[in-house]
């Protein structure tokens, strides 16, 4: 779904080279996932590490999502900058 906060991690992914493929998935592919996140206005980017009751990947933050959260926030501190201007 569209959002402003996930559209601000599509642009990380752009601006720092990650590959970010869009698509529809499957359950399936959420239980075999490496790591899963959520965005959204409230939490930005969050980690999932259970969906109906199966751990996802090792069941912790995965190195992608940190990064992520990361490149998220500097996005923002970066809008908030920029409006002080």
């Amino acid at each position: 779904m569209n959002g402003i906060t996930r559209g601000k991690v599509i642009e990380a992914c752009q601006r720092h080279g990650i590959p970010c493929h869009q698509k529809n998935f499957s359950l399936f592919d959420v239980y075999g996932a490496d790591e899963a996140f959520v965005t959204g206005t409230f939490g930005g980017l969050t980690p999932v590490t259970k969906v109906d009751g199966r751990i996802i990947g090792t069941g912790t933050y995965g190195e992608m999502t940190r990064r992520l959260q990361g490149l998220y926030e500097e996005l923002i501190h970066e809008a908030v900058e920029a409006s002080r201007r």
